[in-house]
């Protein structure tokens, strides 16, 4: 057997470069990284050496840096993916947030923290935990409950296999997810003598399981005897790749579709059988035909509480479920019956079972009343001097100054919810991480997605308490280069959570500024901030001047941030159609407005039906 002799970090980093798509691309793209102690010795000099065959980045912060990476994986459908490395200690727990971020939407990402010395000689190294019960801990444990697989790399030739078992986990439509592979730092530096063989470039292909004869007959018999069916189109249908197969299938059969957020853009808005969001931050169109629906028909929907307005919604008497997924967890929840498949190829089976079986249970019309109402919803009220616009007013000036090209992109607060219910997406025009619904992604995750989909123009939707989280990957695209445009709406604090504290009988507090402890109020300066990182920054004074800036910032090589004050008082939900949402709310209270919010919630949940 021929061997090449290399140090263990040398052996990762020679590896993952070898790892292919089925287009001849590395499957991991590169890494982005944060060195210090604990990779910068070992890790460090393998990437430096291998340059641009393996591209090494800097970012600014070890979870934003992992947003980053996650987002250009989701906006390549899971196709291709990056490495993200930090050191011990602070730098690896950072990431730890983010690795609970991919690991609830299922997005391939590779950790890769620095560790301890597997040799214990040094020991306690500096940023060094020490559990007194247990000497095999170290703060990188943190990261097992949220990786889909995770080693501890202690000798040279555990790579051997701990690599293929992570490029499996990161390729499996059904296990995909975060892979965390904790490098203690002494073995990254230990040499081994690897086989030349383990080396050589390998092409992995994402699977499509096709569905048991079995379910599939017992699906299709069902959709065959629903009176009212509706389809529910989660993330499974993009990552996929089942858009086209969808749209066939809900035309030719009668079936409207509603979107989850992960499914929102698969198929455009004006698609005649996409009725809009479900659920909480649902359409009236949309959450009509679920309280009607005596079937609901998931496809790639992992059923969060936001779908089924924490399942109030399906209120049909003789509601079935039938869950469409490539996770037999995800297929079997909440009583469904399940057909275990790739999406696209369940839905090409099911058209061809189904024959020329058509439903009508559903009218036109309300599709056409929604989307009226959206455009009126969204036009600028001009309220004069003094006056706030809301943030349906700003999602509509980005509408009309987009294009085909535009994706709106988000992630937390207040334009979640309302991107939900009123962008009307193009194909491919909507990304938005609310699995975790985590503050600070929107940056960082507009970089990634910038990156993956060059031609695409990337708007990110950000209120000013998520830019205030996590805006420093801001100075790392000015430094690549990587345009894209940040609509920063300033409400002052945190609008959406002091809507639902409020909502919900209690008394503003600790969310917007103005109700904080504090001895003076801030101004924070977001344009001279966003400007002293590089970016062009400009504050738009109403909406019409904010069309005329969006207008500005086409064409320009390096981010863009339009800053614009609105209303924190007016949230999606005026728009009309939403769910209820469950909300612990407390059952004593020396407060009536709670008292009175706890009673309207005990008797909205009686129509709650999980089962």
């Amino acid at each position: 057997m021929t061997t090449i002799r290399l140090t263990a970090a040398q052996a990762m980093v020679k590896y993952l470069s070898a790892q292919m798509t089925p287009e001849g691309e590395r499957f991991l793209d590169g890494v982005w990284g944060i060195f210090g102690h604990g990779n910068v010795c070992g890790l460090g000099e393998a990437l430096q050496q291998a340059g641009n065959s393996f591209p090494t980045w800097r970012g600014q912060n070890e979870q934003t840096m992992a947003h980053t990476a996650i987002a250009y994986a989701k906006a390549h459908k899971r196709k291709r993916a990056q490495v993200v490395t930090s050191s011990i200690g602070p730098g690896a727990t950072n990431m730890v947030t983010a690795a609970a971020l991919a690991h609830v939407n299922r997005i391939p990402v590779l950790f890769v923290p620095g560790d301890v010395f597997a040799g214990r000689a040094p020991d306690p190294v500096l940023q060094q935990i020490e559990d007194f019960e247990d000497g095999t801990l170290s703060v990188n444990d943190c990261f097992r409950p949220v990786s889909r697989y995770y080693d501890r790399i202690m000798r040279p030739e555990q790579l051997l296999t701990a690599l293929p078992r992570a490029m499996r986990v990161m390729t499996d439509p059904a296990a995909c997810g975060p892979v965390t592979l904790s490098f203690c730092q002494d073995t990254q530096a230990e040499a081994y003598d690897y086989p030349v063989s383990f080396f050589e470039p390998r092409t992995w292909y994402i699977r499509r399981p096709e569905p048991d004869a079995r379910e599939l007959a017992e699906v299709a018999e069902m959709i065959k005897s629903a009176e009212r069916p509706v389809i529910v189109a989660g993330g499974g249908v993009i990552y996929s790749e089942a858009e086209e197969a969808l749209g066939a299938f809900a035309t030719k059969h009668g079936i409207p579709f509603i979107e989850t957020q992960s499914g929102k853009g698969a198929l455009p808005q004006s698609h005649e059988m996409n009725f809009g969001a479900s659920g909480v931050d649902g359409s009236a169109a949309a959450n009509k035909l679920s309280e009607q629906a005596d079937l609901v028909i998931g496809v790639g929907t992992r059923f969060q509480d936001f779908t089924t307005g924490s399942w109030s919604v399906f209120k049909h008497p003789d509601r079935k479920i039938i869950s469409i997924n490539v996770q037999g967890y995800d297929a079997q929840k909440h009583g469904s019956v399940g057909l275990v498949s790739d999406a696209r190829i369940a839905l090409e089976k099911l058209t061809a079972a189904l024959g020329d079986t058509r439903k009508s249970g559903f009218d036109p019309q309300d599709r056409l009343d929604w989307l009226a109402h959206v455009d009126e919803h969204c036009r600028n009220r001009d309220g004069g001097q003094g006056y706030l616009p809301i943030d349906a007013e700003v999602i509509g000036a980005v509408q009309r100054t987009g294009s085909e090209k535009t994706v709106a992109m988000c992630a937390a607060g207040t334009m979640p919810g309302a991107l939900k219910l009123l962008w009307q997406a193009s194909a491919g025009g909507y990304h938005m991480e609310y699995g975790f619904s985590c503050m600070g992604y929107e940056v960082a995750g507009a970089m990634g997605l910038k990156l993956a989909q060059p031609e695409r123009d990337v708007i990110c939707f950000t209120g000013d308490g998520s830019y205030m989280m996590a805006n420093s990957e801001l100075a790392t695209a000015v430094m690549r280069k990587v345009p894209f445009t940040v609509v920063l709406t300033d409400n002052r604090g945190f609008g959406c959570i002091n809507r639902l504290q409020t909502g919900t009988g209690g008394q503003p507090f600790n969310n917007l500024y103005e109700h904080c402890n504090v001895e003076e109020q801030p101004e924070i300066d977001f344009v001279a901030h966003a400007a002293a990182m590089g970016a062009k920054a400009m504050k738009a004074k109403d909406i019409a001047d904010l069309e005329a800036k969006l207008t500005e910032a086409k064409g320009s090589d390096i981010p863009v941030v339009i800053v614009i004050d609105t209303d924190p008082w007016h949230g999606p939900t005026e728009a009309g159609g939403g769910a209820w949402w469950d909300v612990g709310i407390p059952e004593v209270s020396n407060q009536e407005s709670v008292r009175q919010a706890r009673a309207n919630y005990d008797e909205t949940s009686k129509a709650q039906r999980p089962d």
